[in-house]
């Protein structure tokens, strides 16, 4: 599977971006995907996580409420939705793709990565 991160930039604090990693190579309708993050110097981090039919999401505290993540099988493609952005939510971006189980919010869980897109908020 190949993971295509976009939708990133540069937006002002209480902004909104939405994400998109595509895939190609093989249908996603199997996988859980993921989203991380990580900031300069900072481990990367889980943002959200989605099961591979789509009925049971995760999130991070620090997202919980503000970021909803979806997924279009039709399309091969997942999205996160970022609502009231925070300077703190400055990252690179990551999808990744992981077979069905658990744990949904561990980096080492998922097979696939995309190569990441750049969100900058400002203050």
């Amino acid at each position: 599977v190949q993971l295509q991160a976009s939708g990133g930039g540069l937006v002002q604090a209480g902004g909104s971006l939405r994400l998109s990693c595509k895939a190609s190579g093989r249908t996603i309708s199997g996988y859980g995907m993921g989203w991380f993050r990580q900031a300069p110097g900072k481990e990367r981090e889980f943002v959200a996580a989605i099961d591979w039919t789509g009925d049971t999401t995760y999130y991070a505290d620090s997202v919980e409420g503000r970021f909803t993540i979806s997924r279009d099988n039709t399309k091969n493609t997942v999205y996160l939705q970022m609502d009231s952005l925070k300077p703190e939510d400055t990252a690179v971006y990551y999808c990744g793709a992981k077979l069905p189980g658990y744990p949904y919010n561990k980096y080492s869980t998922y097979n696939y990565w995309g190569q990441g897109t750049q969100v900058t908020v400002s203050s």
